[in-house]
């Protein structure tokens, strides 16, 4: 029976694996190795600010064994949502380490390296022609939110891959990718089921967390038939099971029947997880349905300001049952002190007491609460300013009850105001049409001969 085989090697791409895992991967001869780097998970300052969530260091060593295996086996490695968010300074960050290992290495290969980043005129014109679309539960886009955004990117499908993958690129680097594509381009372009394949890629995306235990850290394998898939571990201490494999399956979704990417739905009302040994899966049954109108999805983040934040605790029953009021006190007399400042943000996460949203308010008073006091605005000395302000008027409030006047609160670092840099927000998070899913993606295709573009 004909088959595909992919080799995931990590959840994120610097995430890290064990040798062993890899190893084991490589010897049942996949036809590809295929690694999601991104996420919108750790908020919007890395897209905002060009900067990566992963470090550069663990980066270099997990495609220093993916490279040199790709290399040696002749088979293609694909890296999607390249340096973490996708834009095009992500991407350049990537692809520097790509050449750094080549040339230490002596690697030759054709690579591919795709553009996500969409330039603003193609936004607003979209939006000017009504064209954007809202993606629930996002907010409505405004031109203000495309013209206030400092990176655009767009989630590419798996077109823009197939078509590196045509040009006979061995290394292809994206930018911002539809998690699963990586997975499923080259399966697609072999012919294989696309409902299947995206299916299978959206599983391997996380690697081994779809297993049980789940680890980011370990390998994952994916065999592709034309019916079905079959996923395993790679490591003798986890197990794919139909619960873990069907669980990873509702990751990050809405709905558990309808998962919706670019150009199409994939349709699982008819999909089925069947524990094929003690520790693989077979999955069948699951169909993309085409879009009649292909859409991407577009990313942006803005600037909002500067950040300070101070740390500190308190074991004083008396100030934690009244930790709500005081805080209240504390932010109004903060307003009025800086009026005429301008706009700024305060907040206070009270953990123990209601920071993480767990706390039963009906429930015994904790024995010590940590509150972490967060003041955004428009420069880092007025951050510092409002941060400063609020954390001296905590530390002094005169709450009712208070049994000691030498201050209310312990603090873990000297000096307690810390400075948390720039701070970004989400602008843009909505559906904008294309007529070909590859119009908004450039690719330019080099040769890479132990490091040096020739």
């Amino acid at each position: 029976m004909k088959e595909f085989r992919v080799l995931s090697p990590t959840a994120i791409l610097g995430y890290g694996f064990p040798a062993a895992s890899f190893e084991a991967g490589m010897a049942m001869k996949p036809h590809v190795i295929a690694v999601d780097a991104g996420s919108t998970d750790p908020g919007p300052y890395y897209l905002g600010s060009g900067e990566s969530f992963t470090n550069r260091g663990a980066v270099k060593r997990d495609l220093e064994f993916m490279m040199a295996a790709a290399c040696k086996d002749n088979i293609p490695l694909i890296i999607g949502s390249a340096g973490g968010a996708g834009a095009d300074t992500h991407l350049d960050w990537n692809v520097d380490i790509v050449h750094e290992i080549a040339k230490e290495k002596g690697l030759s290969f054709n690579m591919a390296v795709i553009s996500a980043q969409i330039d603003k005129e193609v936004v607003k014109k979209n939006f000017a022609a009504g064209k954007l679309k809202d993606y629930y539960p996002a907010p409505k886009p405004t031109l203000k939110d495309i013209e206030d955004s400092v990176n655009i990117v767009a989630q590419m499908g798996h077109e823009p891959i197939v078509e590196a993958l045509k040009a006979g690129a061995q290394v292809i680097v994206t930018g911002r990718a539809y998690d699963p594509t990586v997975f499923a381009a080259l399966a697609i372009l072999d012919g294989f089921d696309a409902g299947l394949a995206l299916h299978m890629g959206k599983i391997l995306e996380c690697a081994a967390i779809a297993a049980t235990p789940g680890s980011g850290s370990d390998c994952m394998f994916g065999t592709l038939r034309e019916d079905h898939f079959e996923l395993a571990p790679l490591s003798s201490a986890r197990k794919c099971t139909t619960t873990s494999v069907a669980a990873h399956t509702l990751y990050e979704k809405s709905d558990p029947t309808r998962l919706p990417g670019p150009g199409g739905v994939l349709d699982l009302t008819k999909t089925t997880f069947e524990q094929a040994s003690e520790d693989t899966v077979i999955v069948r049954g699951s169909r993309l349905i085409p879009d009649k109108v292909y859409h991407i999805k577009l990313e942006a983040a803005r600037k909002v300001g500067y950040r300070t934040v101070s740390f500190a605790a308190t074991v004083d029953p008396i100030m934690i049952s009244q930790m709500d009021e005081i805080v209240a006190a504390v932010k109004e007399r903060v307003a009025s002190n800086f009026e005429g400042m301008g706009e700024f943000f305060l907040d206070f996460k009270v953990y123990g007491r209601t920071g993480a949203g767990f706390y039963d308010a009906g429930a015994p008073v904790p024995g010590e609460a940590a509150i972490i006091i967060e003041a955004v605005a428009p420069t880092s000395a007025q951050a510092d300013t409002v941060c400063s302000f609020a954390r001296s008027t905590l530390l002094h409030y005169g709450y009712k009850g208070r049994i000691s006047t030498a201050g209310n609160l312990a603090f873990p670092f000297s000096p307690s105001d810390l400075k948390g840099g720039e701070v970004f927000a989400f602008s843009l998070y909505c559906l904008m049409p294309v007529d070909d899913p590859c119009e908004l993606f450039p690719m330019k295709i080099y040769q890479c001969d132990k490091g040096a573009i020739v």
